[in-house]
């Protein structure tokens, strides 16, 4: 589930009346249910889809890398849209191009299939990106708890729509009307922000302020430089592996299920469960993360859930799938504690925004390669075992970047200076 500190939006001026401060509310919660649900809907359907529009194994293995390829350059495109048309026009024109992309799935081909999925992953993307900055520039007294209530959407997006994608396309007769339902949601979404985007009039930021990632104004922001740092090494590394994981268990668990002969509806049921199972753990996790001494004992927490969450998929019966899919939930809760490693990041906020870019766009581009090569290691195999395995080794890597990530020597520009500065003072 991905978010970014990668714009830094021109203010926009909305009149402060209690009408649009309770819209601007209904809106994030909203975003948040449409952010995944795109995604997940496409995840427990992809075997009946295959089935119906009769697309071989390379369409198969490049539809679930569509979203983290364009996750990957969203920053850049995000960044622009906001400079020229403010945040809540770009948010706008997202939900739109979203609604539009998921609309046009309902069309029983898989050349719409792809591009409908492209244009949605593009809307979803650019929201990912355009709003926590949203949230910073109107609910600034309240930005934790706004951001807290849209990540639980997103979760509660991603549950529903896994959960709810095979029954939903049984009663509509089509796998590909099934996903073309969910635009309804992001259709409401717009209705809902159109008075937002009318209302916020953008207006240039004074020239100082107008520090984007793509173009750093301050010491320490090079984009290239956070690659030659410890920290900015580690963080887009750990970024990489927990990406690929995400979105290789997302897209292929139910299949893998089905094909050990779950139904498809538990199937999806069984997905919408690791989404769920997400929402508490986040809660308890990231109180956890607010204490320094914890914040490694909570990345271990999720490290080792993950690894046994494939254990118990490798090695036990579809009986334990169950078991298997709460401790996958509780592996992927570690999505937001690295966002808080990345917000405590750098010597100053334009350095954060460039390892946020960074990771980022370096980690979702990579890890595109996991669903896509899963399923060709899955077609020369002939099974989900040896790629089962593979994600075995990529999580025990997680864990090892984890240990690292969350060591108390000081990493980066920071640190060195910080242990320069002790090796100068006198025995």
């Amino acid at each position: 589930m991905p978010s970014s500190t990668a714009t830094a939006p021109p203010p926009s001026v909305i009149p402060r009346t209690r009408w649009i401060t309770v819209l601007g509310v209904v809106a994030v919660v909203l975003v948040g249910l449409n952010l995944r649900a795109g995604i997940t809907s496409a995840a427990a359907l992809f075997h009946d889809l295959q089935a119906v529009l009769g697309y071989g194994p390379l369409v198969a293995a490049i539809l679930p890398s569509i979203p983290t390829v364009t996750f990957a350059f969203a920053g850049a495109a995000t960044a622009w849209l906001v400079r020229r048309i403010g945040v809540e026009r770009t948010i706008l024109l997202a939900l739109v191009i979203l609604a539009a992309g998921l609309a046009i799935r309902a069309i029983p081909s898989v050349g719409m299939l792809l591009v409908g999925t492209v244009a949605g992953m593009c809307g979803i993307a650019l929201c990912n990106v355009a709003m926590p900055s949203f949230i910073r520039e109107h609910y600034a007294h309240r930005t934790s708890t706004l951001t807290g209530t849209y990540t639980i959407t997103m979760s509660l997006g991603a549950t529903a729509a896994s959960a709810l994608g095979v029954p939903l396309a049984r009663q509509l007769g089509s796998p590909s009307l099934g996903l073309a339902a969910w635009s309804i949601l992001a259709a409401v979404s717009v209705l809902v922000f159109i008075p937002l985007a009318i209302a916020g009039r953008p207006r240039p930021r004074p020239r100082q302020d107008a520090a984007l990632p793509v173009a750093p104004a301050e010491p320490g922001g090079s984009l290239l430089a956070v690659l030659r740092t410890r920290q900015g090494l580690l963080i887009t590394g750990f970024f990489t592996v927990q990406a690929l994981l995400v979105y290789s268990l997302i897209s292929w668990l139910p299949v893998i299920l089905i094909s050990r002969g779950m139904d498809p509806s538990a199937a999806g049921i069984m997905l919408g469960l690791m989404q769920l199972v997400t929402i508490p753990a986040t809660v308890v996790l990231l109180a956890m993360a607010t204490r320094p001494h914890l914040l490694r004992s909570a990345f271990m927490v999720c490290c080792i859930g993950i690894l046994l969450g494939l254990s118990c998929l490798i090695l036990l019966p579809v009986g334990f799938s169950v078991l298997s899919v709460v401790l996958l939930g509780l592996g992927l809760t570690i999505f937001p504690l690295l966002l808080v490693v990345i917000s405590r990041s750098g010597r100053n906020a334009v350095e954060t925004t460039a390892i946020s870019t960074v990771a980022q766009s370096v980690g979702y581009l990579v890890a595109s390669a996991g669903p896509f090569g899963l399923a060709l290691l899955h077609t020369l195999a002939g099974g989900w075992t040896a790629p089962l395995w593979v994600l075995f080794v990529v999580a025990v890597i997680q864990l090892l970047l984890a240990w690292a990530l969350t060591s108390d020597r000081p990493a980066g520009p920071a640190g060195q200076a910080r242990r320069r500065r002790k090796r100068e003072v006198p025995a």
